[in-house]
Formats: C-alpha cells, structure tokens, sequence
C-alpha cells in the first residue's frame, strides 16, 4: 500500500473528560510506522494534564482557539498558526482556560507497535507538577 485517503467520517473519535481526540493517523488504520497525527479538541476548561511520551517527539500545532501550552516548567499561550516541539521524554501539558473550543494537531513519531501507535505516561500527580496544575 502506498498510501490512505482517510475522510472525516471515517476518523476513529474518542470522547475524553476534557475533550475528544481525532485519530487522523495511526497504524491500526493507515499501517504508520513513523507517525502518529491527532487532532485534539479541548472543551472549554479542559485539558491534557502533565504526561510524557518517553522516546517520542512531538510538535502541536494550534489550529483554533486559545491553549495554554507547557513545556517543562515553562508556559506560553498558543494561538492559531503557533506550535510548539517537545522531545521525547519532555513532560508537557495543554488547558483551554477560555470558554471556546480549542483545537490541536498532535504529530508524533516514532509511532509505537500498538494498535494507537502512541504511549503516554502521565505525571501530574508528581511534584513539581502537581504544583502546577491550573485546575
């Protein structure tokens, strides 16, 4: 195979606490080695608490709204068109603290041998991270 057309109706869509991924790119649906590409829909107030990706790199890419976006211990507001790299192992978190809708495009790589391709680790219950968390 050379390649997938994935239409918007076919996109596998999970429904999360805090928002709704959309898997536009993972090997149990295009057979990925390298990549894995998620559009992520954060609900107003929600958000993706602190985690990490250990041999992952990853780069979100605003696509509308407003995130508060952490790298580390560092935090910027991302708007429309900004993006942001994470290496693998960065602990990262991302909150709409806004009452829109906020989305994002998650790529990763390399993709990981799981239906997802994608493994997260989640931290915010560690220090210094739980000391940061905004909610």
């Amino acid at each position: 195979m050379t390649g997938r057309f994935l239409p918007a109706a076919e996109v596998f869509r999970e429904k999360l606490s805090w928002g709704q991924l959309g898997w536009t790119c993972r090997p149990a649906d295009t057979g990925a080695k390298h990549l894995v590409v998620i559009e992520v829909t954060l609900t107003p107030g929600g958000g993706h608490a602190f985690h990490t990706h250990s041999d992952q790199e990853e780069v979100i890419y605003c696509l509308e709204g407003e995130v508060e976006q952490w790298v580390g211990e560092e935090k910027r507001l991302l708007r429309p068109g900004d993006a942001v790299f994470i290496a693998g192992g960065g602990v990262h978190a991302s909150f709409n603290r806004s009452d829109r809708p906020a989305r994002l495009l998650a790529i990763l790589g390399p993709a990981r041998p799981t239906e997802s391709g994608y493994e997260v680790t989640e931290v915010a219950d560690q220090n210094p991270w739980r000391n940061l968390m905004p909610y």
